[in-house]
């Protein structure tokens, strides 16, 4: 694949993503080159949990898209799954942005995993966790949102 067929298969993938229903809720953005992803989140008060900070399910889905779209950039033809996710949450988080960077660590003929590390507005962890997703027998081909946008 062309240089070229390479950006259009990252900017296809962040088309897919941002128009993925649940994504609606968050309003995330992402930005994806090869083995490598970077997704942000502005935090809502609408995210928080009783004790007035962001529940962990903004954690958890900020790394595993982080670490799934860096491995997805790897793979040209066919939609992964995350099989596995671990997450370690190591401290809360209040207001402003959090900010995922994933890579590929390991890529294997059926699965990849993936590594990601979650930040705050100060630049300070908060999380990190690592993935383990396997090839799904589903064509990028055949998924909404798997376009370039003109």
């Amino acid at each position: 694949m062309s240089d070229k067929g390479y950006e259009n298969h990252y900017r296809m993938l962040e088309n897919m993503y941002h128009t993925a229903p649940c994504n609606v809720y968050y309003s995330p953005t992402l930005y994806i080159k090869e083995g490598y992803a970077e997704l942000s989140i502005n935090i809502k008060e609408k995210f928080y949990h009783a004790g007035n900070a962001v529940h962990g399910s903004v954690y958890f889905k900020m790394i595993d898209d982080a670490c799934y779209f860096a491995a997805n950039s790897l793979e040209r033809r066919i939609f992964l799954l995350t099989s596995n996710l671990n997450v370690y949450i190591t401290r809360p988080v209040y207001s402003g942005t959090m900010k995922a960077f994933g890579k590929v660590v390991h890529r294997g003929r059926s699965q990849y995993i993936a590594e990601a590390i979650l930040y705050d507005s100060e630049n300070r962890e908060i999380a990190r966790g690592t993935a383990l997703l396997v090839k799904k027998n589903i064509s990028l081909n055949e998924l909404n949102g798997y376009k370039l946008i003109k």
